[in-house]
């Protein structure tokens, strides 16, 4: 900006004149900074020009950014290497927290007469160089919007905003410190890191509070986390506001709180802490928390012990540290604040004009500049919140280098239009912009080389403070972590979990969520109504597991397993089939042996006692033959108990068809010979023609023949085989035999009950003819059992599947089987064995005495 000689003093806007702390030189740059925190408008009454705002309530942490400034200036004015033939002057002017005062500052710098003149600068003494501050957005955004239309530079040491980023509408605004916008994915990903998915935030009642927290807020929504709360907190809040914002954090079940927010608007809400008793929250602040002591009651500052921040990063300055050490008002007369500062390290009151002493204070010492610094006074320099004074440093430094660069310009090997440089006596405020946007440089308290990216941002790079109250009243902050986006994907957080110190509550993590985690074996559902991360568990179902934590679904297992327990993992499934080896197999291999051997003594007993009335009577042949393929009968009924292979897949439906359909044909057989026999005996009869062997041995070989037919077809068709069936809801493999076309099976089972109905309806025609011992009568209760049997087989069969399905069919084999043995042979065996004397041919006439 070009100086000008002169103003007509009809140009310049009334305005009262503001303080500043200041220092000639031949460069001059700017601060705007908080000092004190408070501000009053005056009632104006308009007759008059109004007054400027009062400001009050000094803090010792923000005047060190003050300082911080002052002597970078110092330091740089005193290098022999930077700057040599120029000196750094330097203007600063309290904002007192009030957006109208930081802009009305602004614009008092550029005018050089500390009066807010818009397009003016009264200053022909010194070159404006650009602005250092604010410290926060809030006030840092109107400031920037206001410097952004002249072009004159502004480095922040605090504002983190990502707007800020925004060059179309912030052309000249530069930091020290990273934007927020990697500053809230942080977050987020530190809160992943301790495993919070239930949070709260609280951020300050204006613009940048109402931006950041949304910002905050979309960050972590992004990772599936969820916020329990936003509230807006400020200064300037009533009591009743801040209790029932207490309420509510009481009720609420998180145990972390993001604040987005400075120590002016916190302090009220911890005093609400503090007088309800609310303690055990973790505050986890967007950016480090500078604390003044004094601002807070040792009681308030207890509950900031644990405190996590986000902080670009700091480093100490032990010069620096003696250099405040040293401060005093004798040797900082044009200091305009050193007053105040002094006051607030040895709680004393400089005596002032037209007061006497009572008046001033009853409780306070008044200040004589003989103090010394005591145990008391000490911690106000020996804090480690230098983030005050170290960025204002930095952008210090910024200055000079980006100045020592410009003034260093060869003649034409400059950057600007026909490699010109810029005209000491006559530098632009964009010229200035130039060269401190390129600048690289060092300090002597940092190693790495500083610079500022296309946006004006320094590198993003966060440290992670903890922060410490100690027994003396005192406090310290501990960098637990790093943030370094320079680092490899994966690696850009880096957190000692041991160094951190949480608050009294806790001796490690603190659990903040809304609902407990699920264990393995069980799956989330949300409940209706609220955030994901409030949700029940639920097992999951048979088949299905969940080998990790809070899972949303769980796994279905192949088909070839299935799950354990627990949930938790997939087991090979049981492979069922009838075996030897178990009680069911057992039992019926047993049942089929013991009938087998029990049918084997009745064919030895009718063969021993072959020539007895009994035995010949309706063809003993016959009944040697049916004896034969109803032991037949049970020995087929142990193919089906076992692993099922080819070859007894294809036999045991088979075997069981045809050994069936012979055996009922033997039964027939008889029936239709005590039919012939008994009406043969009748004179003239035609049936005996029939009488003998030639008829039975028809009607088995024509009644199995059907049988046989239809097996055949059935094994050259769709023969069955083995099969594994897993797609059933079971915890198990059912190894079975697939019987191929199902119509081949149930048209031989129709087929065996129709013959045993032609059977049973001979042998019921038969049952009166005239004898004492008439078979028909047995044969009609063995086709009764036979029929009940298989009629309720198919019932039975159709509803059970594995080997129950298979010991069914066994079961209707064996009991069948062996109702055709007792009904047809019970009777024969007990007059052979124990009523001999009734197996004599008079007696099986019907001649003899029977009881």
């Amino acid at each position: 900006m070009a100086a000008k000689i002169s103003t007509p003093a009809s140009c310049i806007m009334k305005k009262p004149k503001m303080e500043a702390f200041f220092r000639e030189g031949d460069i001059v740059i700017g601060g705007i900074f908080v000092i004190r925190s408070k501000y009053v408008y005056p009632e104006a009454s308009f007759k008059e020009l109004p007054p400027s705002i009062v400001c009050s309530e000094f803090h010792v942490g923000y005047y060190r950014g003050v300082l911080g400034m002052v002597y970078a200036i110092d330091e740089i004015n005193k290098n022999t290497h930077l700057l040599p033939n120029f000196t750094l002057g330097f203007s600063i002017f309290d904002s007192c927290y009030s957006e109208n005062q930081a802009i009305e500052a602004a614009l008092a710098f550029l005018s050089g007469i500390q009066k807010p003149v818009p397009n003016y600068n009264c200053n022909s003494a010194s070159m404006v160089a650009g602005i250092i501050g604010e410290l926060g957005s809030s006030l840092t955004i109107p400031v920037a919007r206001t410097l952004g239309v002249y072009y004159v530079t502004q480095i922040s040491p605090g504002a983190m905003h990502s707007t800020l980023s925004n060059k179309l509408q912030y052309p000249s605004f530069l930091r020290t410190v990273p934007s927020d916008k990697f500053q809230n994915y942080d977050l987020a990903q530190l809160i992943g890191y301790f495993g919070w998915t239930w949070v709260g935030i609280l951020a300050t009642d204006n613009d940048a509070g109402e931006t950041g927290s949304q910002s905050i807020k979309n960050e972590i929504l992004k990772t599936g986390r969820c916020i329990a709360f936003t509230e807006k907190i400020h200064v300037r809040y009533s009591t009743d506001k801040f209790s029932k914002l207490v309420e509510l954090i009481r009720k609420s079940s998180v145990n972390a709180i993001i604040v987005h927010s400075s120590e002016v608007h916190i302090k009220p809400l911890l005093q609400a802490f503090y007088m309800r008793n609310l303690t055990g929250k973790v505050l986890l602040f967007t950016l480090i928390f500078p604390v003044t002591p004094e601002l807070f009651t040792a009681e308030t500052l207890l509950l900031l012990n644990g405190t996590l921040g986000l902080s670009p990063p700091l480093r100490d300055m032990p010069s620096f540290r003696d250099y405040l050490y040293h401060l005093h008002p004798s040797t900082s007369p044009s200091d305009i604040l050193i007053k105040s500062y002094w006051e607030k390290i040895f709680t004393c009151i400089w005596p002032v004009d037209g007061r006497s002493v009572t008046e001033l204070t009853n409780s306070s010492a008044l200040c004589t500049g003989m103090e010394a610094f005591t145990q008391r006074s000490i911690p106000f320099i020996e804090m480690q919140d230098i983030i005050y004074s170290f960025h204002p440093y930095l952008a210090t430094y910024a200055f000079a280098n980006a100045l020592h660069n410009m003034v260093s310009c060869k003649s034409k090997a400059g950057p600007f239009q026909n490699s010109s440089c810029p005209k000491i006596k006559k530098i632009q405020p964009w010229q200035v912009l130039y060269y401190v946007k390129n600048v690289h440089y060092k300090t002597d308290v940092t190693e790495e080389d500083l610079f500022f990216d296309v946006n004006g941002d320094a590198v993003t790079l966060y440290e992670v403070i903890n922060m410490r109250i100690l027994p003396n009243g005192t406090f310290r902050f501990v960098q637990v972590g790093r943030i370094d986006h320079r680092a490899p994907p994966g690696q850009e957080l880096n957190i000692n979990m041991k160094t951190i110190m949480w608050n009294e509550k806790y001796t490690q993590v603190p659990h903040s969520i809304c609902s407990e985690n699920c264990p393995l074996g069980y799956r989330k559902i949300v409940r209706e109504g609220q955030p994901v991360c409030c949700f029940d568990c639920i097992i999951c179902p048979n088949g299905e597991i969940s080998n990790r934590s809070d899972s949303d679904n769980c796994l279905i297992c192949p088909e070839s397993e299935w799950s354990n327990d627990e949930r938790v993992k997939c087991v090979p499934k049981m492979v069922e089939f009838l075996s030897f080896d178990e009680p069911l197999g057992i039992s019926l291999a047993t049942t089929a042996m013991f009938l087998l051997i029990l049918t084997t003594i009745v064919l030895l007993t009718f063969i021993k006692y072959h020539g007895t009335p009994v035995v010949k009577a309706n063809n003993r042949e016959l009944s040697y033959l049916l004896l034969f393929g109803l032991m037949l009968c049970f020995l087929c009924s142990l193919i089906f108990i076992g692993y099922p292979i080819q070859v007894t897949c294809i036999l045991r439906q088979t075997i069981f068809s045809i050994v069936f359909s012979i055996s009922v044909s033997f039964v027939l057989a008889k029936t239709i010979t005590v039919i012939i026999a008994f009406n043969a005996t009748h004179p003239n009869s035609k049936l005996k023609r029939w009488v003998g062997s030639e008829i039975p041995a028809f009607i088995v070989t024509v009644s199995s023949l059907f049988q046989i037919v239809i097996c055949a077809f059935w094994l050259w068709l769709s023969p069955p085989f083995p099969e594994l069936k897993t797609t059933s809801v079971s915890k198990k493999i059912i190894v079975e035999c697939n019987e191929g076309q199902r119509t081949f099976f149930y048209c031989s089972l129709g087929y065996l009950c129709l013959l045993a109905m032609v059977c049973f309806i001979a042998a019921f025609l038969a049952r009166k003819l005239p004898d004492s011992f008439n078979e028909a009568k047995h044969i009609t209760f063995s086709m009764l059992v036979f029929l009940s049997v298989w009629l309720s087989f198919i019932p039975a069969y159709l509803s059970t599947q594995g080997k129950y399905m298979v010991a069914v069919e066994i079961f209707a084999i064996l009991s069948s089987t062996a109702g055709l043995l007792f009904c047809i042979f019970l009777g024969k065996c007990y007059i052979i064995l124990l009523k001999p004397e009734q197996n004599t041919k008079k007696h099986l006439m019907g001649k003899g005495n029977v009881n």
